[in-house]
């Protein structure tokens, strides 16, 4: 039983549902690591600053599985007396066990907020996400530390979470919980894609809601947009498409995926919201019918996907109501070589391209006519793919970088791999799509 597709989708269903808050004093909080994916959304959805609050499990010393209670900063801490008294936990225990996890606690809020000073909430509504909860003592404990810093209200927001948790839970002054089961299972059990978040994932995020809400405080505008579902004509036929387009949009990227995929991908939207988080838009894009992905040919036919990417384009080109910014294509797999095919094309206006795992090589002797800067990023575990991207680049006139993603496999399934992909794109297309940042070395913005 699926809820939610990922964390990125079960934090827009929950900004959705949170909208009334827009415009009033309210600061973001996400647990980390999970709850920071999901914060995000809600931060942006509601244009609020986002900050971590880090909480850590308490657990039994000989069986540390077992939770006794939790601490957040500040010396917040809950203690669950029945588990203790069970396990004969004794104080001087309880004194090694929390001395331990404080050190740990400190280290990662030094970690993750890197020198930038905890987000004010003295006064303020303060929302802390989590992408689920269980029995509810992390999150008592992050209300408890909100509190403690003196917000004037407490919000818990969380997708999933047992009917009964949601029902006793009292630190907070109101529980928003999407989908609350009588009969629960694991947090994980109700997420599509519930792959670990990593540490440099949480700093990302942190960084890029830090750099909207400056934009949104600097333009006194909205810097997000709206997802639309969007058809695209080719001549007869209909392909779908999720344009996203923030306010104030310089950039957009279309997306080309491979071959069994789709633009519901998690992956693509996962570096999609990336990419949003950067100021840009995207063009997520389904290059065949239903009925033509059952043949598998047609994923292998370059010249097909490129010519449906190239009436993307103009269609995205004409529906933009005298819009002056810049495209880039995002391809993956087989879609690498459609879009580097495209932009190969002689009237194509492409200012970059970015290849996840691709296969320029399929472009064949069009890589030459490639005029826009390309971005090549590999795994370094997947050593065929990467082989046939250095010959691909060693064909290529235009200004060609290749990245390799340690550890990294052709899915880039690995912890922390996608996020270092999703990274490099971002500082590719900011660079040659965003006029702003046009003087930047490309070294700092793929950092």
């Amino acid at each position: 039983m699926f809820e939610f597709l990922d964390r990125t989708d079960a934090g827009r269903r929950l900004g959705q549902r949170l909208a009334g808050l827009r415009g009033q004093d309210v600061v973001v909080l996400g647990l980390p690591r999970g709850g920071v994916p999901v914060a995000f959304e809600v931060a942006r959805a509601l244009d609020a600053p986002l900050d971590v609050v880090v909480v850590r499990k308490l657990g039994v010393p000989f069986q540390p599985e077992v939770a006794l209670g939790a601490i957040g900063e500040g010396g917040a801490r809950v203690l669950d007396t029945r588990t203790i008294a069970l396990a004969g936990v004794t104080e001087e225990d309880l004194r090694t066990v929390e001395t331990k996890e404080r050190k740990l606690l400190e280290q990662r809020l030094a970690r993750y907020r890197q020198g930038r000073n905890r987000a004010e909430v003295h006064g303020r509504t303060v929302i802390v996400v989590d992408d689920g909860i269980a029995t509810g003592s992390t999150a008592r404990v992050a209300c408890q530390v909100a509190r403690q810093f003196g917000a004037a209200r407490v919000i818990l927001a969380v997708p999933v979470a047992p009917a009964r948790t949601v029902a006793s839970f009292k630190d907070a002054d109101e529980v928003i919980c999407l989908v609350s089961p009588r009969d629960f299972r694991a947090v994980g059990y109700y997420y599509h894609d519930f792959s670990p978040t990593e540490d440099e994932e949480v700093v990302r995020l942190l960084d890029a809601a830090a750099r909207a809400l400056h934009r949104v405080r600097q333009k006194g505008a909205l810097a997000e947009g709206a997802e639309e579902e969007v058809e695209i004509y080719d001549g007869r036929l209909r392909l779908s498409g999720t344009l996203y387009r923030p306010a104030g949009c310089e950039g957009i990227v279309i997306f080309a995926h491979g071959s069994g995929s789709s633009r519901h991908s998690p992956r693509n939207r996962f570096v999609a919201s990336v990419l949003h988080g950067a100021g840009l838009g995207t063009l997520l894009l389904d290059l065949l019918t239903p009925a033509e992905e059952v043949n598998r040919a047609n994923v292998f036919d370059i010249a097909l996907l490129a010519q449906r990417l190239g009436s993307a384009t103009r269609w995205l080109e004409g529906q933009q109501d005298g819009w002056h910014g810049r495209i880039g294509y995002f391809g993956a797999s087989t879609g690498a070589g459609a879009a580097l095919r495209a932009a190969a094309e002689p009237h194509a206006n492409i200012a970059a391209v970015v290849s996840r795992g691709g296969r320029p090589d399929l472009a064949g002797d069009r890589l030459a006519a490639v005029r826009a800067p390309t971005l090549l990023i590999v795994g370094g575990a997947d050593t065929q793919v990467l082989a046939l991207n250095r010959q691909a680049m060693a064909l290529m006139r235009a200004p060609t970088r290749l990245e390799i993603v340690p550890g990294a496999t052709h899915l880039f399934e690995e912890p922390g791999t996608l996020a270092r992909a999703a990274t490099l794109a971002a500082g590719w297309f900011s660079r040659y799509l965003l006029p702003s940042r046009q003087g930047e070395p490309a070294e700092e913005l793929l950092q």
